[in-house]
């Protein structure tokens, strides 16, 4: 696969300048590496207009031990953590040391909620993340700081957790099993211990082990339990909280003690053909006014039929990065982008669905912050999210009208986007809100590229459990993930609502 890359050095000496839709390649530059460095603040003191461009945040990253401590079982043990206080954080997720080996059992998580004290019942955290990477064998796919993980969880403000990872096939792990820091069983010090009478409720849910027919016979046993990776942590995630947005800025505000960063400006820069410099949305359009705009952006490459009549969905409201509170130090500083957009792949993230539209900013911020500093990518994974109230967000950076590669399907990521639909929707059904915003979305990002949501295209392989890398496989334009890595994702209720968003894109987009 042939990336074509763009440095932030240059659009930040042309911030008012916007770039071409496929800049050329440059060098990588780094960006922060996983590890115990993540359990620090990324609180900005830059100034004023530094704190502004981005948000404060961090990462706890605590090691997971065995859950028992009898020796004599036989197989892998259970590992996680006992009820603990820790500092604040809204998003969890176990991340391990080789990002090729697979978690083969079930992860739960209870949290306690800040503002009442109270514990939350276990929740299952998806296992099966990998099918959300970066193609194999690219510089992304191959990066030496990847590591394996789970799907993150959105739990909302907590202060306490308690963790279990149970091998498949293994022995449920008894309640009141584990080991607690410095084998106390107590609060770390200089934290409030759990209120009385907040323990959690008893668990319910069976976690492994034999299984009783209900005849009254006993099942048969299940197979051998099988290892868990290597390096087991529990990333708990602070996003942070967003910015003021009240000023436009600049690369120089009048009045501000310091610059934007130079990650901010080329950030802004990159959609400065579609929306004013550091503006925190790219407002919607009209038919007539997105027409004129498609001629402005990719007109010398249309024919004269699309020049006479271009298929493209009216441009939808988007909310930017820096609308969102992206801190672009996280990041790495380059841009990487394909060819064309040929398909869009539509995804849910699998953080669970318990949020407020008005903490989708925060929520996105912690995928963005787990993706980058917990699992080691270059950037958030996904082009476009959207939220359950029909909002669009900018994912990945490096322009909203460019064909950026992402990483969100695992062997396809060449000439696609990646849209992620905020929740989890196996059993729950996607809003209205949400579908209309992918169909306007993919209209019009679809269009821009000549593409009909309600037709077939060819895209190439790199490599994964569906299709051998190199097989040209014919895919639907608008495809579930599913369609191309053999995964839950988008989730069965979403999946489901795929067909109607193909005739309504295809209905914006004039056909």
């Amino acid at each position: 696969m042939r990336g074509f890359l763009a440095s932030s050095i240059g659009v930040t000496c042309a911030a008012a300048l916007a770039l071409p839709l496929t800049p050329p390649a440059v060098a990588a530059t780094a960006r922060p590496a996983p590890g115990a460095e993540a359990a620090t603040s990324a609180a900005l003191s830059a100034g004023p207009s530094a704190r502004r461009e981005s948000t404060a945040g961090s990462t706890q990253s605590l090691p997971l031990v065995p859950l028992t401590r009898d020796r004599a079982v036989d197989g892998p043990a259970a590992q996680g953590l006992a009820r603990r206080t820790v500092r604040p954080f809204s998003l969890v997720g176990v991340v391990w040391d080789d990002p090729a080996a697979e978690l083969h059992g079930r992860v739960q998580i209870r949290t306690r909620e800040v503002a009442t004290g109270v514990w939350s019942g276990w929740q299952d955290v998806e296992t099966h993340n990998a099918d959300h990477a970066a193609d194999p064998d690219t510089e992304e796919g191959a990066d030496g700081r990847l590591r394996g993980a789970t799907a993150p969880l959105w739990v909302g403000a907590s202060n306490g957790v308690e963790l279990r990872v149970v091998p498949e096939g293994a022995e449920p792990v008894p309640e009141g099993t584990g080991t607690a820091p410095e084998g106390t069983g107590t609060a770390p010090k200089g934290t409030d211990p759990a209120p009385a009478g907040a323990d959690p409720a008893p668990d319910k849910t069976p976690t492994g082990g034999t299984s009783t027919a209900t005849d009254g016979t006993a099942a048969a046993a299940p197979a051998a339990a099988a290892p868990l990776p290597t390096g087991l942590r529990l990333e708990l995630v602070d996003p942070g909280e967003a910015a003021p947005q009240d000023e436009t800025l600049g690369a120089a505000r009048p009045g501000a003690l310091q610059p934007e960063t130079a990650d901010a400006v080329a950030g802004s820069t990159v959609n400065a053909d579609v929306a004013a410099l550091s503006a925190a949305e790219i407002p919607a359009l009209g038919r007539a006014e997105t027409e004129r705009e498609l001629l402005t952006l990719r007109g010398s490459e249309l024919t004269a039929a699309q020049k006479a009549k271009p298929y493209i969905g009216p441009r939808p409201r988007i909310v930017t990065r820096r609308g969102w509170g992206a801190n672009e130090r996280w990041r790495e500083s380059r841009f990487v982008y394909t060819s064309k957009v040929k398909a869009a792949f539509v995804h849910h993230t699998a953080t669970g669905s318990k949020y407020t539209c008005a903490q989708a900013p925060s929520v996105i911020r912690g995928i963005y912050r787990y993706h980058v500093v917990s699992m080691g990518w270059r950037d958030i994974g996904y082009n476009f999210l959207v939220d359950k109230c029909g909002n669009i967000y900018e994912g990945r950076a490096g322009g909203v009208a460019k064909a950026v590669l992402g990483a969100h399907t695992r062997g396809f990521n060449t000439n696609s986007m990646g849209v992620a639909v905020l929740g989890s929707y196996g059993s729950t059904k996607p809003s209205k809100s949400a579908l209309k915003a992918v169909a306007r979305l993919t209209a019009w990002k679809l269009g821009l590229y000549g593409a009909n949501p309600r037709g077939k295209t060819y895209l190439t392989s790199g490599g994964g459990n569906l299709y051998r890398k190199g097989k040209n496989v014919r895919l639907n334009v608008i495809s579930g993930h599913r369609d191309g890595f053999s995964t839950e994702c988008p989730g069965l209720q979403l999946y489901r609502k795929l067909g109607s968003a193909r005739s309504t894109a295809a209905r914006y987009q004039g056909r």
